[in-house]
Parts: C-alpha cells; sequence; structure tokens
C-alpha cells in the first residue's frame, strides 16, 4: 500500500521476509484443514488461525514502514535541523514516524507470536508474569524440554541480534514509556555546543539497525512457524497444546 502512495512498484516478496509469509501461510492451511475435520468445538483453531493472520499483516505493515522510512530519509540532505528548509523538515518528520513506527512493530509483532507459543505449546507464562514479552516466553521454553530444538533456535536467532536489537528496544522504550528518543538526543547534543545547533542523529545507522530488527522478526516467525509445521506434519495434533 504505501509503494503505491509513494509512487513505487508493488513488493516482491524475497528471502526471509518470503520465508517467514510463506510459513505461517502453511500453518493457517493446517488450522483451516483441522476446523474443516473435527469443526473446532472450542474454537481454538479458529482464535489461532485469526492470530495467525494478524501476525502476516502485521509483518507486511512493518516491512512497508521500514521502507518508507528509508524512502524519507533519501530526503532528508542537512545535518541539522536548524538548516533544513520547510518542505526538508516535512520530509524528516515523515522519516521519523515511520521509523519509530518500525522499531514499535518489531517489538509488537514479537509479543504476539509470544502469545500464540504460549497457546500451542501450552507454557503457562502467565503464572510467571501476567503482561508478559516475547522474552517472557522465551525463558519458559527453558523449562520445556519438549521443544527445546525450537527453544535453541530462538534463542539463537536472538542473541545473533542481540547489539540492533537491545538499541531498538531502548528507543521503543522511551518513545512509549519516557521522553522520546530524539528529544533524548537533541537535549544530549545542546549541551554540546554552544551554537545550539543540533545535528541529526545518524540515519543511516538508525536505519540499518531498523532493518536488522526486521530481519530478526522475519526468522523468528519462519523458525517458529516452521517448527509448528513439522510438528503438525509428525504427529496427529488433537488439539493446540500438542
Amino acid at each position: 500500500m504505501l509503494r503505491t502512495l509513494l509512487g513505487e512498484k508493488p513488493r516482491k516478496n524475497e528471502g526471509v521476509l518470503k520465508d517467514a509469509i510463506e510459513a505461517m501461510a502453511d500453518t493457517l492451511e493446517l488450522f483451516q484443514r483441522q476446523m474443516h475435520v473435527d469443526h473446532d468445538p472450542t474454537h481454538d483453531f479458529r482464535k489461532l488461525y485469526v492470530w495467525t493472520q494478524g501476525l502476516i499483516s502485521s509483518l507486511d505493515e512493518l516491512e512497508q514502514s521500514c521502507f518508507a522510512a528509508s524512502h524519507f530519509r533519501q530526503k532528508v540532505k542537512a545535518g541539522s535541523t536548524d538548516d533544513m528548509t520547510i518542505p526538508e523538515k516535512a520530509e524528516y518528520a515523515r522519516y521519523v514516524y515511520f521509523y519509530k513506527d518500525g522499531f514499535i512493530r518489531c517489538f509488537a509483532i514479537l509479543d504476539k507470536l509470544g502469545t500464540v507459543l504460549n497457546e500451542i505449546f501450552e507454557l503457562n507464562t502467565t503464572n510467571v508474569k501476567t503482561h508478559y514479552s516475547y522474552f517472557t516466553v522465551l525463558r519458559q521454553f527453558g523449562y520445556d524440554k519438549l521443544h527445546y530444538v525450537l527453544a535453541n533456535e530462538l534463542i539463537q536467532i536472538k542473541d545473533s541480534y542481540r547489539e540492533p536489537m537491545s538499541k531498538l528496544r531502548k528507543r521503543r522504550n522511551m518513545e512509549i514509556h519516557y521522553m522520546n528518543s530524539e528529544m533524548q538526543d537533541d537535549l544530549w547534543q545542546l549541551h554540546q555546543t554552544l551554537q545550539g545547533k543540533v545535528k541529526l542523529e545518524d540515519l543511516d545507522q538508525h536505519l540499518l539497525e531498523l532493518r536488522q530488527g526486521v530481519d530478526m522478526v522475519c526468522e523468528t516467525l519462519k523458525a517458529a512457524y516452521g517448527y509448528i509445521n513439522k510438528k503438525w506434519h509428525t504427529q496427529v495434533m488433537n488439539q493446540p497444546a500438542k
């Protein structure tokens, strides 16, 4: 959608993004098949079906936000907001909007996935924490020996993206819970300069970290749903918690 609004061609799914979407689409087919067989009297599979559909949509929106942030970043040439023209300030504001939207969506998707995993594998994470995150669910896998293969793969993915995800998580927390991230950067820089001009943050580095965040989310979804699909094909799953 955003590509069309920005005059670009529609996206062609490739790489790990394509793999993640296809893995989730395969799971949707399995849920549909099960609902057709037993009519899903407890609505467990229907619920998982809706959640997975939502994850596919959320991943699509995340990728679009990352693309839009990159698009508007290319229109920002000045090194300080004080040196920007009015049109360039508008482009910078659009970049900031989609950049923020991107890193917030990264963690929102992971938390939604955590809800799915907690439900399917009966991890009982609410016994540990009422309002839990994906990373809380991941810790719960440490106590679940039955699915250690998936747990190890998800932990390896998390560890391989530790640095960029840590930075994105800090910005997400500042944006949601504290003073937003660019205001904090501005205050710090005002203390470093006598002229009062605030140098822009490293936009290219921030975008690189956001793209790495998107890759981490894609790899995590691919691994989780790929595992669900394999388990489904190797054993009869009469209920979601098998």
